[in-house]
């Protein structure tokens, strides 16, 4: 089972692991809704279905914001349609805090800054990418960065790699990974848009990409209890890959 990092009757938080749908898959695979769903089924008192509900229907799992698959990262899930409902609307209206660490392959031009965009999904080919303002679907994406260290990679002394601290302002698809791929530094590891920067060792040794581990982590996650108002705030440290390599990391 993923890690539990807080559970009462109205929400649960999870650190997802890299490697799992953040909802309901289409196939067989496991999927973190499944995942939760079998935990819940647990028999402890805080997971008894509510007065009506019968103990034979499956728990409820209210998928409130999403990861890609293959990143990890801290997500709360409602546990009653009632909790659904708040958290959605917090996070529509920007109430939600998330950041996220990612390695980025290069060195910014800024230390820190913003970077707005407008990004149009093709939902045909699950891909996103930056396009003018006036076309058509195009959506405002926006996101806060801080750079918070440069080494040389450990994998070829010449090229740069850097430690990025970023605060999502708008959830669009694929959105991180597109704009520091449009801004000219693809995260590490990002074979569907960092192309051979972030997948390619040395391309006279290894002409074939070899793929890394997507180096993008989100670390933390605020909001406010949709029942009791109260602020709850979560952090996780990115595990393996890539950001072993920063010191403030390890």
């Amino acid at each position: 089972m993923v890690p539990i990092l807080y559970e009462d009757k109205d929400i649960i938080v999870v650190h997802k692991p890299a490697g799992l749908e953040s909802q309901s898959s289409r196939g067989f695979a496991p999927d973190m809704v499944s995942e939760i769903r079998r935990y819940l089924h647990n028999p402890q008192d805080i997971h008894r279905p509510a007065a009506g509900i019968s103990g034979s229907q499956p728990p409820y799992v209210g998928v409130i914001h999403r990861l890609d698959k293959p990143v990890e990262g801290v997500m709360v899930y409602a546990k009653n349609q009632k909790s659904a409902a708040a958290l959605s609307a917090a996070l529509q209206d920007g109430k939600m805090e998330k950041f996220y660490m990612a390695v980025i392959c290069g060195q910014l031009v800024d230390k820190q800054g913003v970077y707005v965009d407008y990004l149009r999904q093709d939902r045909k080919n699950n891909t996103s990418e930056i396009v003018d303002k006036s076309v058509k679907d195009a959506k405002k994406a926006a996101l806060k960065y801080r750079e918070m260290e440069v080494i040389h990679s450990p994998e070829d002394k010449e090229k740069m790699l850097s430690l990025i601290d970023i605060e999502l302002l708008t959830g669009r698809h694929h959105q991180i990974r597109v704009q520091f791929a449009g801004h000219g530094t693809p995260l590490y590891g990002d074979g569907r848009y960092g192309g051979d920067i972030s997948t390619i060792v040395d391309i006279k040794k290894e002409p074939a990409a070899v793929r890394r581990p997507l180096a993008l982590c989100a670390c933390h996650l605020a909001f406010l209890h949709p029942v009791t108002g109260e602020k709850l705030v979560f952090e996780i440290r990115p595990s393996g890959g890539a950001f072993n390599w920063f010191s403030v990391i390890g």
